[in-house]
């Protein structure tokens, strides 16, 4: 469980999303909960349930990636769903609990990446020791290692010698373009298995018939030294990870520290009653309440309890308002927070501040073809004031519109590179109107371009 304090929470989150100061404190707050509640007594522990956050505010404002980089900083398991895509039971659609199966599915992903680092000095000796043994049993006489090896004076040093001298080849890269022959396990299941939804069939059923019908075997393939390097080791590793520690670690970590956020959770939303998609709308919330409010969900790996997994809730709420949701749905989400609407100087922020800022990435990309891209801060002025002068004119998608302006502002300089550009090329206020400003004054080509 990280310690992280709700100060360094929201500083690390500020490296990556701009504003919004109200959602990253209430979710520090939440995750800093975490920690305090696992420092309690047993007795006490078990009664303090998360407090949700329900985030209202337009789309492309940041609620996503604030729950996203949240879970990337805590090393939680995460899953994003979007309520719509659910619907009540005895309807086609998804099911709710598919929710938490597939955070488990994320946590065992985790899990097993941990389990794989603890491993990894093993597992790569194991995997060159096999690999050696391998090269010496096909070398063919005269082969390098095989050089001085008269000068041992009996069969096992020359073995030993041997052995040395091809894992010395082995480590320094000599070999990687060598091809060898090796063993590799191939699995496979029965085709009227494998073409059953996982969501449409029992997963208990699936999984025990998977057992009992589905085949091992191994197959003889030629590959670089480099490759079987990487399928030996990857073997080795998951000969020494226990999945049954990784199975009930994964279900702990889910249910201790898992992050689910509910995007979209307004088009569920209905006040009126009645007939037709309204009771959809009202199905669906009804279904999502027990694995909000706590309950007991089957998957593969275990039962998963829910009552301290963390739901962070969102929607624009345009055409509706949170009070349109059910009382005892609203009363799961007492943490509400409002975002604020991007400015023009959030745009420009947006494209400057965060360590993986628009302007950066494409400085990266285009760097691979040898050019260097430089943006004056008159362009970067330019670019945000299209981005935001587009958002108030037409649909406002918040910072995904910076995503079409930058493409369109970039599209012919990324084709000409490298046949027709190269160098450096500076991105200046000019530039950017020159290739934006009538597409941006134009309200009906804004709509279809940007």
């Amino acid at each position: 469980m990280h310690a992280l304090t709700p100060h360094q929470i929201v500083a690390e989150l500020d490296k990556y999303i701009i504003g919004q100061a109200a959602a990253k404190r209430a979710v520090a707050v939440a995750i800093r909960n975490r920690y305090r509640r696992h420092q309690l007594p047993p007795d006490i522990r078990s009664d303090v349930a998360p407090k949700n956050i329900l985030m209202v505010g337009p789309t492309g404002v940041g609620k996503t990636e604030i729950a996203r980089r949240l879970a990337r900083l805590t090393g939680a398991p995460f899953v994003k769903v979007e309520a719509t895509k659910f619907t009540e039971v005895g309807y086609v659609g998804r099911d709710v609990e598919s929710i938490i199966r597939d955070l488990v599915e994320n946590a065992i992903f985790l899990v097993r990446t941990q389990e794989l680092e603890r491993v990894r000095e093993e597992a790569e000796k194991k995997a060159e020791k096999r690999l050696v043994q391998i090269l010496l049993q096909q070398q063919d006489d005269g082969d390098e290692p095989g050089s001085n090896l008269k000068q041992a004076s009996s069969p096992r040093q020359r073995r030993e010698k041997a052995r040395s001298e091809m894992l010395k080849l082995l480590r320094s890269g000599a070999l990687d373009d060598r091809q060898v022959e090796i063993e590799v396990e191939k699995k496979s299941t029965p085709l009227f298995l494998s073409g059953l939804g996982g969501e449409q069939f029992d997963l208990d059923f699936q999984a025990m018939f998977g057992k009992l019908l589905s085949s091992r075997a191994t197959l003889r393939r030629e590959v670089s030294v480099a490759q079987a390097k990487a399928i030996l080791f990857s073997q080795a590793a998951d000969s020494l990870i226990d999945e049954d520690k990784v199975h009930s670690l994964a279900v702990e970590l889910s249910e201790n520290s898992g992050i689910v956020f509910l995007d979209e959770i307004d088009k569920i939303a209905s006040g009126h009653g009645g007939e037709g998609p309204d009771v959809s709308r009202e199905g669906v919330q009804r279904d999502l309440l027990p694995i909000v409010e706590g309950t007991t969900v089957q998957t593969r790996y275990g039962q998963v309890r829910t009552d301290h997994i963390l739901f962070i809730a969102a929607g624009a709420f345009h055409r509706s308002k949170p009070s349109d949701l059910m009382p005892e749905l609203q009363g799961r989400f007492p943490i509400r927070v409002e975002l604020d609407d991007l400015s023009k100087d959030d745009f420009l922020r947006i494209l400057t501040e965060p360590k993986n800022s628009l302007v950066n990435q494409y400085r990266a990309l285009l760097a691979t073809d040898g050019v260097e891209l430089e943006f004056e801060s008159g362009g970067i002025e330019a670019v945000a004031e299209a981005a935001f002068s587009v958002n108030q004119t037409t649909q406002n998608i918040g910072a995904r519109r910076l995503y079409t302006v930058m493409e369109r502002l970039l599209e012919e300089i990324s084709f000409d590179v490298p046949e027709k550009l190269t160098g450096k090329v500076t991105i200046d206020r000019a530039f950017v109107q020159a290739k934006l400003s009538a597409i941006v004054k134009d309200d009906d080509l804004s709509r279809f371009i940007l």
